[in-house]
């Protein structure tokens, strides 16, 4: 229902449904978008009563009506034009109490109803969409996700049968086409549109769901541009024309990692040329970008220096040449700007290697040093130009030119929880271990690791709180005992009082007869 919709092409068209029933309480909402200056959305017509919203002018949308009190409207009226051709939410209510009315995010506006006046709305003619009983003031443009009283009007099928009303409305994209992301491109539907992530290293409905893999030691993933033709199989003219297809002069690239192993390999482009560019960290945990345009110069070494980005932290890096030069952004800070000195031309790229490079190559001794450790911990969203290396390896693995080796797994790590996880996780899980690999779920042994921590703290906890109540209870009995026996004694002491008292009272008796016997 959200995207059902009609266009209304000539001012004299309109859906007609059945009356509206809403004495008591009536409720509308729909959205539109238009080019004209005016127009009325909906009518119903009774004897006197009638409901009626409308575009009144360029800026200003009325909701009127009578229940036999006489008209009422309430009006809102907006800074911009609500005639842009961009969809605008309008929402009308009356009930006994209040009427209201609203347009997009501005405030609404309302009016009281009359203490003593008629309440009931009595309508008994058809309700007219885009168009009045008259054939006057139509609506030109589209009405979509038409709603009374919670029930969603089907404006396409009814549009079907109607002459001067189509069913949907084009154009979706010039107002939704900014939600989808990150490279994603609007595709025009018949009802609503969607956005196409072929080309973003995203996924989801709007292209913004991360696409993250950890890497185990050894890892490689490569992704291969083209095959290698040799001279001997080809013409001199169709190899030319082979790698002048593969020339670039700049590039795009983008991609978040973590890890908290140095030196790091984090992305390598090879060129049948023996020109290549790498993004390695150095030992100390700063980022560098080599770049080799020329195979018989050294590679041009751009450092960025911050703080060691080998902390188990999520790190967005954003790499952009333009010919001569080279733009670098990390973690959206401000971009730095460098120039570059061996060339301008990237000549025919063979290949984008992730993680470790497992082929013969010919490349300097700091991206040797760091090629020798590889990449252990968790890349993601990683983009070159309109490709997605690592989309390509987890999801179209069979089709797409990939070969992933070593331990390879899809994860989470590249969102906000991932990156929001603690440091002795973030060591757990990407620390280079130098015993032998555990071929199981990485992160699946992190999350039983934790588990088991969090289960030995709990019966920890259980134990102590067990011994507590046991000591609890044997005091308890202590104090019960010696209450009973400090009872028992004082028990015993009065019985010994009464009966010495006894043996006293028969002496003194005894006593006194003998005096009388005496006497």
């Amino acid at each position: 229902t959200f995207w059902n919709s009609a266009s209304f092409n000539t001012k004299t068209s309109y859906l007609h449904f059945p009356t509206f029933h809403g004495e008591l309480s009536a409720d509308i909402s729909f959205f539109f978008k238009t080019t004209a200056s005016s127009g009325v959305f909906l009518e119903n017509l009774g004897i006197q009563d009638f409901i009626r919203v409308e575009l009144h002018s360029p800026s200003e949308v009325i909701f009127s009506f009578d229940v036999g009190n006489g008209p009422s409207e309430i009006t809102v009226q907006s800074l911009t034009s609500l005639n842009d051709n961009q969809w605008h939410y309008v929402k009308a209510e009356r009930n006994i109490k209040e009427a209201s009315l609203q347009v997009d995010q501005l405030p609404q506006k309302s009016h009281g109803a009359p203490s003593d006046g008629h309440i009931r709305l009595q309508l008994n003619s058809q309700l007219f969409v885009g168009g009045t009983a008259s054939r006057q003031k139509g609506f030109l443009g589209c009405i979509r996700s038409l709603q009374l009283n919670g029930m969603a009007l089907d404006l396409e099928e009814r549009a079907k049968i109607t002459p001067g009303v189509e069913p949907g409305c084009p154009g979706h994209c010039s107002s939704y086409g900014n939600l989808c992301h990150n490279g994603g491109k609007c595709r025009e539907k018949y009802s609503g549109f969607s956005c196409d992530c072929t080309f973003s290293a995203y996924a989801g409905p709007f292209c913004k769901k991360e696409i993250s893999a950890y890497f185990g030691t050894g890892t490689s993933v490569s992704y291969n541009f083209q095959e290698y033709y040799t001279l001997a199989k080809n013409s001199s003219s169709h190899a030319s024309s082979f790698y002048a297809d593969m020339t670039l002069n700049r590039e795009a690239i983008t991609f978040a990692f973590r890890t908290t192993q140095t030196p790091s390999l984090l992305l390598y482009i090879s060129s049948f040329y023996k020109e290549y560019l790498s993004v390695i960290l150095i030992r100390n945990g700063s980022l560098q970008i080599r770049y080799k345009l020329d195979s018989h110069q050294d590679p041009d070494v751009f450092s960025i220096s911050t703080k060691s980005m080998a902390d188990g932290q999520l790190q967005h890096v954003k790499i952009n040449r333009e010919e001569e030069m080279l733009f670098v952004e990390v973690n959206q800070n401000e971009r730095i700007k460098f120039i570059l000195s061996s060339g301008t031309e990237f000549n025919a790229i063979k290949s984008l290697i992730l993680g470790k490079i497992l082929e013969n190559s010919n490349v300097d001794e700091e991206t040797s040093k760091a090629n020798s450790q590889g990449f252990t911990g968790c890349l993601s969203s990683v983009q070159f130009n309109h490709i997605a290396p690592l989309k390509a390896a987890l999801h179209h693995s069979s089709s797409a030119p990939v070969i992933v080796k070593g331990r390879f797994t899809e994860s989470n790590c590249g969102t906000l929880a991932g990156a929001e996880s603690t440091s002795s996780e973030t060591t757990n899980s990407f620390a280079d271990h130098s015993g032998p690999i555990d071929e199981g779920e990485p992160l699946a042994n992190t999350i039983r690791s934790d588990s088991a921590i969090i289960g030995g703290v709990i019966a920890v906890v259980i134990f102590i709180l067990l011994c507590i109540t046991a000591i609890a209870i044997r005091i308890y009995k202590k104090k019960g005992i010696y209450t009973k026996n400090e009872a028992k004694g004082s028990e015993n002491e009065d019985s010994a009082e009464s009966a010495l008292k006894s043996e006293l009272s028969m002496q003194n008796t005894g006593n006194e007869n003998q005096k009388e016997y005496f006497f």
